[in-house]
C-alpha cells in the first residue's frame, strides 16, 4: 500500500502487520522502508511492553504465536483505516506525494521503463517509485503492491485493467550465422530439425512454443542444448548465434531492422493483447496510484 513513510507513533504496529502477511522481517523491512534491524527492534519493543511473544521465530521461518494472531487481527482493520484516511488528506496536495508499489516482470518493465516510470518520477518529484520484478504472478493484494503490470490475459478478472500500449507480438529469430548452411522454418513443426534456446517458466517448466495461423493451433516441445529463464540472456545467446529464440517483438526489432537477426514463422505469429496496470477496484485509489494511470492514459493518446 502506498505509504507517506511511517505514520508517527504507528511503527511497531506497521512492522508487526508487514512481518505477519510477508512471512519475513527482512521483507517487511524493505516495504516500510525500514533496515532489517530496525524493524526487529520495533517488533522487540512492542513485545516488551505488551508483556507478551507475537511471533514464533526460527531460522528459516516467522510466523505469529496464537496470541499474535489475535492482536493482529483486531488492529489490522484499523491501521487500513488510518492509511485511507491519510490517503484521502493526500488526496486533496497538488502533487501526490509517497510510495508507489509495484510488481511486474522484469520484461515489461524494460520496456516501459523510460516512456513511463522514469517519466512519471519526473513529473511527480515527490513521489518515490518501488519496483518488484519476478516472473511469477503474485497476490498483489496480499503481497501489499498498489498495482501490478503484466500482459492482459493473465490479469485477474477481480482487478481493473487499464492498457498500456498496444498489442504485442512473438518472433522466432536466429543470427545470419545461423542460418548459414541451415533451411529457414516454414511452418512450426520445422523447428523440430532445428537448435533452439529453450525457456525456463518461474515454475520451472519449460516453455512449449505457441503458435497459430487461420484459426489453427500448433505447440512445440522445441529442441535445444540450451535453456535460459531470462529474456536478456536469450537476446544474447540468439546473437551470438547459439539457436533460434522465441522472443517479444519490441526486443528484437532494432536487431532485424539492423539485419543482425532474422525473423521466420512472421505468419504463425498473430499480435496478442500487450501490457496492462491492474489494481484492485474495491479499495481507494491512492492518489499517486491515480497519477500514474492518468500518465498512462496521456501516453496511450498520443501512440
Amino acid at each position: 500500500m502506498a505509504k507517506t513513510g511511517l505514520r508517527t507513533g504507528l511503527t511497531e504496529y506497521d512492522a508487526i502487520v508487514a512481518v505477519a502477511r510477508l512471512g519475513s522481517f527482512r521483507a517487511a523491512a524493505t516495504e516500510l522502508g525500514m533496515s532489517p534491524s530496525a524493524l526487529s527492534h520495533a517488533v522487540a519493543t512492542l513485545e516488551a511492553r505488551l508483556g507478551v511473544r507475537l511471533f514464533n521465530r526460527t531460522t528459516r521461518s516467522v510466523s505469529p504465536t496464537d496470541a499474535g494472531e489475535q492482536f493482529i487481527a483486531r488492529i489490522a482493520p484499523a491501521l487500513a483505516d488510518i492509511g485511507g484516511a491519510i490517503e484521502g488528506i493526500n488526496s486533496h496536495r497538488d502533487t501526490p506525494t509517497g510510495t508507489l508499489r509495484i510488481n511486474t516482470s522484469a520484461g515489461a518493465a524494460r520496456m516501459i521503463l523510460t516512456p513511463i516510470f522514469l517519466a512519471y518520477l519526473k513529473r511527480y518529484p515527490q513521489m518515490n517509485l518501488m519496483l518488484v520484478t519476478e516472473g511469477r504472478l503474485v497476490d498483489i493484494v496480499g503481497q501489499g503492491f498498489d498495482a501490478g503490470i503484466r500482459i492482459r490475459e493473465v490479469v485477474p478478472q477481480d482487478m481493473i485493467a487499464v492498457p498500456i500500449g498496444g498489442d504485442q507480438r512473438m518472433r522466432v529469430v536466429g543470427s545470419p550465422a545461423y542460418f548459414e548452411g541451415r533451411n529457414r522454418p516454414q511452418v512450426p513443426t520445422d523447428l523440430l530439425q532445428h537448435q533452439c534456446i529453450r525457456a525456463r517458466m518461474a515454475s520451472g517448466a519449460i516453455y512449449h512454443w505457441e503458435f497459430e495461423r487461420r484459426g489453427e493451433t500448433v505447440e512445440i516441445d522445441v529442441p535445444g542444448a540450451l535453456t535460459l529463464d531470462e529474456m536478456t540472456l536469450m537476446q544474447e545467446a540468439v546473437l551470438a548465434g547459439a539457436g533460434l529464440s522465441l522472443l517479444s517483438e519490441w526486443s528484437v526489432a532494432d536487431h532485424i531492422a539492423a539485419g543482425r537477426l532474422i525473423s521466420v514463422l512472421d505468419d504463425w505469429c498473430p499480435p496478442y493483447p500487450g501490457l496492462c496496470l491492474y489494481y484492485p477496484g474495491r479499495r481507494h485509489v491512492p492518489a499517486g496510484l491515480r497519477a500514474l494511470i492518468e500518465l498512462i492514459r496521456e501516453v496511450n493518446a498520443v501512440r
